[in-house]
């Protein structure tokens, strides 16, 4: 391990208090906030939780360089005193002594654009519009050591959506290098070891795609999907739910494919959910089948896309995938 069991419980409990916040803050949002458009709601969630995250963080790891999504310059401006106002309601029912000062402070812990040897990386609400429609998202953490994923976290809140098993409960996904990776219920319980399904006939496999056409080219991934024979639909949804699903064998292939050449992704969108699929068992890779690099800064520079499969027909998809690029508009 490389954290203590300590030091992994407090960590654990700055996530839970911070999934408590989305999951406060997603209840509030109504059909007229929807029709409005009105993304105020995941932006309080985004800034508490990364607040709430980062306090944790910097009191455990005080020398430890933090790359995350926020920063607090907007909440500083005038004319989104509603919005500090909110958030500070959403803090401060967890941490009641808590100053908005404190919070800014805490937020813009991780306002960093450059990396070192160890570093943490966060995205505080990942799956902004699963967020908001009330569907999946996640709270995703991760250490990197020297450009290796050494550990990984990720909350997520509606999980028992994919697996009825939970009850009402989220789920938390926890791995660390060589470690092996473990779920446990959101709120608390016994850690189970979890597996992916290792299925080696890919005709038969479960197939998972983002659900907004924006984060991956869905035509390509038909493609892919004719290409390989494979006979069930896609199943989408938001955030890295995706690589929770894939890890505990609920799918079987994901893939994130480029909507437009020269497109990077962003480290955070994926360093914990990697490292819970490969210590699940899965492999991981861009689509030219290259590991993925998180040494080169806050994005993938050195990687086009991801696929994400249980292990034994990766060198397939790969195939499929770049025999199917031609016939996209990339």
């Amino acid at each position: 391990m490389f954290l203590s069991e300590t030091e992994l419980r407090q960590l654990i409990a700055a996530i839970q208090e911070a999934s408590s916040l989305c999951v406060s803050v997603q209840r509030s949002i109504t059909s007229d906030v929807l029709e409005k458009r009105d993304k105020s709601p995941v932006t309080v969630a985004d800034f508490g939780s990364q607040a709430l995250i980062l306090r944790r963080i910097r009191e455990l790891f005080p020398d430890d360089l933090i790359v995350a999504e926020e920063g607090s310059a907007d909440l500083h401006k005038d004319e989104n005193s509603g919005l500090r106002d909110r958030l500070m309601e959403e803090i401060q029912a967890i941490l009641p002594d808590a100053s908005f000062d404190q919070v800014a402070q805490w937020i813009d812990f991780g306002d960093n654009r450059t990396i070192s040897d160890r570093f943490w990386t966060l995205d505080p609400i990942d799956g902004t519009k699963g967020f908001l429609r009330g569907g999946q998202y996640a709270i995703s953490l991760a250490l990197i050591l020297h450009g290796e994923i050494v550990f990984g976290i990720l909350a997520l809140p509606n999980f028992a959506e994919v697996d009825p098993t939970l009850g009402e409960d989220g789920a938390l996904f926890i791995a660390s290098r060589q470690g092996g990776a473990y779920r446990q219920p959101l709120p608390g319980g016994d850690r189970q070891t979890i597996r992916v399904s290792g299925k080696a006939d890919f005709r038969d496999a479960r197939f998972c795609e983002s659900v907004e056409s924006g984060h991956s080219d869905h035509l390509w991934s038909s493609l892919v999907a004719r290409r390989l024979d494979i006979r069930s639909g896609a199943i989408r949804m938001d955030s890295q739910a995706k690589y929770g699903a894939l890890s505990c064998g609920l799918a079987d292939i994901y893939l994130r494919l480029p909507t437009r050449a020269g497109y990077r992704e962003m480290i955070w969108d994926h360093a914990a959910g990697v490292l819970v699929v490969e210590e699940a068992g899965g492999k991981v890779s861009d689509i030219d089948g290259k590991p993925l690099d998180f040494s080169k800064g806050y994005r993938l520079e050195e990687n086009r896309g991801v696929v994400v499969t249980c292990g034994p027909f990766h060198d397939e998809v790969i195939a499929a995938v770049l025999e199917s690029e031609s016939e996209t508009a990339h």
